[in-house]
């Protein structure tokens, strides 16, 4: 998540970064559409074609991590996998550094893919099957993947990043022994190419689009990518399954989404004992993200940021939950 000062809605600078694409001037009354997470998000359209343009501050990201996220996304498209694709700016760069009177940014564009996101459907058998068959094709890609000029970064690395944003906040002692504890735990873990890889790690269900023609999902955002073990994806995507099918049907369409999984790439019981300690991950790193993001605060701050501060803080509590618990 970017820091809170970056959420604000900026036309003028959207406007000014595509510039460096080609696009249909009256799409741009679609900026009004726009979404600010991890990134700034603006629709529009190029030949009557959805696409998308991507920006985050240079300060936010790291160039090579988003290098290698597009090496990534190459490769499986090379490899007839449905994903999002890249489209090049009128002097053919896939990812371009842009000078702002709002500093420097980073910035990409992208097709729209076919479907709808996962949230918006019925969630029937067939679909969560498809979900699961797209996550497993995925990692079996990862384990045959070796990057050519960029590689993107790891849980190692991850634990670093939240080392030196937690400098900042000597207060966070729990958060600093969780870290520890699982940093010492995944350290015992074997890496194989059939258990560790790049992994999509947001593979939740506003990032996954099926196409009820094609009877098959579509995969965006995978700015989170990292190294991990492929367990930490099926965690995340079970944790979302959760959250959007009512209880008593969840380890059904668990288990039909398993299947699917399955049915493209093979992964153990003992790796999936993980799952847990998965989840304590992603709680950890996301605490620090929120963290992070919320540390500036100022005067007068209009009532959707006062809403959102509301909510990241109820956020941080329940990601805390079993800070320094035994594993």
């Amino acid at each position: 998540m970017l820091k809170l000062q970056y959420l604000f809605n900026n036309v003028n600078l959207a406007e000014m970064i595509l510039e460096n694409w080609e696009f249909d001037k009256e799409s741009l009354d679609m900026f009004k559409y726009y979404r600010i997470s991890s990134n700034a998000i603006y629709p529009f359209t190029f030949e009557g074609k959805i696409q998308l343009l991507r920006f985050a501050p240079k300060t936010e990201k790291v160039k090579e991590n988003i290098e290698a996220e597009l090496e990534f996304i190459s490769y499986l498209h090379n490899n007839n996998y449905k994903a999002l694709e890249s489209v090049a700016t009128q002097k053919g760069e896939n990812l371009i550094e842009v000078r702002t009177p709002w500093g420097v940014y980073y910035a990409s564009v992208f097709k729209r893919v076919s479907g709808v996101q996962l949230s918006e459907t019925d969630l029937s058998d067939a679909i969560v099957f498809s979900h699961g068959k797209a996550l497993g094709k995925l990692h079996q890609l990862s384990s045959k993947y070796t990057p050519i000029n960029n590689k993107r970064w790891s849980y190692k690395d991850v634990f670093e990043w939240i080392m030196d944003i937690l400098r900042d906040f000597p207060q966070e002692t729990a958060a600093l022994m969780e870290v520890k504890l699982l940093r010492d735990y995944f350290s015992t873990i074997p890496q194989t190419k059939a258990n560790f890889g790049m992994i999509h790690y947001d593979f939740e269900y506003d990032n996954v689009f099926y196409d009820e023609v094609a009877k098959s999902c579509n995969v965006i955002d995978f700015d989170d990518a990292m190294y991990h073990w492929y367990v930490m994806d099926i965690e995340q995507v079970l944790d979302s399954l959760q959250d959007n099918v009512p209880s008593e049907n969840f380890d059904l369409k668990k288990q039909i989404f398993m299947d699917g999984y399955l049915a493209e790439f093979e992964i153990s019981d003992e790796m999936l004992s993980l799952l847990p300690l998965c989840r304590r991950f992603a709680n950890l790193y996301g605490y620090v993200r929120i963290l992070r993001s919320m540390a500036d605060q100022w005067d007068n701050e209009p009532e959707w940021l006062v809403n959102l501060r509301e909510r990241l803080v109820n956020g941080l509590k329940n990601r805390a939950f079993y800070f320094g618990a035994d594993i």
